[in-house]
């Protein structure tokens, strides 16, 4: 697994395209100020993304789901690079915010650092991807997208006649449109360091506007090549045919039905779309609850909000990404259980068969590398054993 989490971890580098606004229109604030941040600028702009871009609130509901604690504590110890570690030492060597490690729903390790406290939320980065996945499943469920293998233009119409007819919204999903796109991030003529950053076409999402130029490179569905701005895309989709924001969507399929303990805040682009790609903040118990939703099919209030069905598949290998596998906005490790990952040290790790989730909320010093990652990998599998060996 070590080696998995290291490749895959070094793919998302350039995980956040530039779509950002600021919420002082006088101050410009890009994704590379967020990549400069140091030290407690860095862990308090994580906490407090609203303050600087503009964001859509995902409201919760009136009730909480629980997680109760466990009669007995985990408190691992791991080896690396030849040192005996513990959690405490983990967290202050990689600026570690919040740890948290569920077992059957229940709390076995749960610790804060960097002046973060239970109820203050914190960035996702990229894994938002996961939750605009799961937000399709809502789609289907609702019959407001038919089939994710409908082409995306019958829901993104504005796509018509670009490299993206005949794409499918499984294609979409899966990262293999064809559709050719750089995500170089120390590129500043990169796609991912351009598109969508303005408005350029009045009435078309700017995402949409930027990636509906852009030359087709493979046949879509042979080649998984990771683009950001698509799941950007996918989140418009989404959109488009709940005919409702991703904030309003996410909150009446998981905020309230399966009861988060606070809002949820989700960063906007320049057309006011939440990013289907990036930048969900909530609290460390949140991100725990989104794994265990998952993890328990997709139920919430007495209701299935995504069919079991494409749950699986989404969580599943789906095509060949050369580090394990990817299913729908998913990283699949090579032992069958699946990741949603961020920069900076964003996890959620989920041992299915254990029903073990083990969360990570990071401000690293750089958005990954391969120490970063290999340090990451032996964490998570010290804790894994720790939590299946209580």
């Amino acid at each position: 697994m070590r080696r998995w989490i290291l490749a895959a971890a070094l793919a998302l580098a350039a995980a956040p395209a530039l779509a950002q606004v600021s919420v002082d229109p006088n101050k410009h604030t890009g994704i590379a100020d967020i990549l400069s941040w140091k030290d407690e600028a860095q862990a308090k702009g994580y906490r407090d993304i609203e303050h600087i871009y503009k964001t859509n609130v995902i409201h919760r509901g009136k009730t909480v789901h629980p997680l109760p604690m466990a009669a007995k504590q985990i408190d691992p110890t791991f080896t690396y690079d030849g040192k005996t570690w513990t959690v405490d030492a983990y967290m202050k060597a990689y600026r570690l915010s919040g740890v948290l490690v569920l077992k059957d729903g229940k709390i076995v390790l749960e610790r804060y650092a960097l002046g973060r406290k239970p109820t203050d939320r914190w960035t996702s980065f990229s894994v938002a991807k996961s939750v605009t996945s799961t937000l399709v499943g809502a789609a289907i469920a609702d019959g407001k997208i038919k089939s994710i293998n409908d082409p995306v233009t019958r829901y993104v119409p504005d796509l018509k006649g670009s490299a993206y007819e005949g794409v499918t919204v499984r294609q979409m999903l899966m990262m293999s449109s064809g559709v050719k796109w750089n995500e170089d991030y120390v590129d500043p003529n990169s796609d991912v360091a351009k598109a969508g950053d303005k408005v350029t076409e009045p009435g078309v999402n700017p995402m949409v506007s930027y990636l509906r130029k852009l030359p087709r490179d493979k046949a879509p569905g042979t080649t998984w090549h990771y683009n950001t701005g698509e799941t950007d895309l996918v989140g418009v989709l989404i959109s488009k045919a709940v005919g409702k924001g991703l904030a309003e969507y996410a909150s009446e399929k998981i905020w309230k039905p399966y009861g988060m303990e606070q809002d949820g805040i989700w960063m906007t682009d320049p057309g006011g779309q939440e990013r289907g790609g990036c930048c969900i903040s909530m609290t460390l118990r949140d991100y725990g609850r989104v794994g265990q939703f998952i993890l328990d099919g997709g139920k919430a209030g007495g209701k299935q909000i995504a069919p079991p069905s494409y749950l699986a598949d989404a969580t599943r290998k789906e095509i060949d990404n050369g580090f394990g596998g990817y299913g729908y906005f998913w990283w699949i490790m090579p032992s069958g259980d699946y990741q949603a990952v961020g920069i900076f040290g964003q996890s959620i790790t989920t041992f299915r068969k254990d029903r073990v989730i083990i969360v990570t909320n990071s401000a690293w010093t750089k958005p990954t590398g391969p120490e970063l990652s290999a340090a990451r990998a032996a964490f998570i599998e010290g804790v894994h054993t720790a939590a299946i060996a209580k």
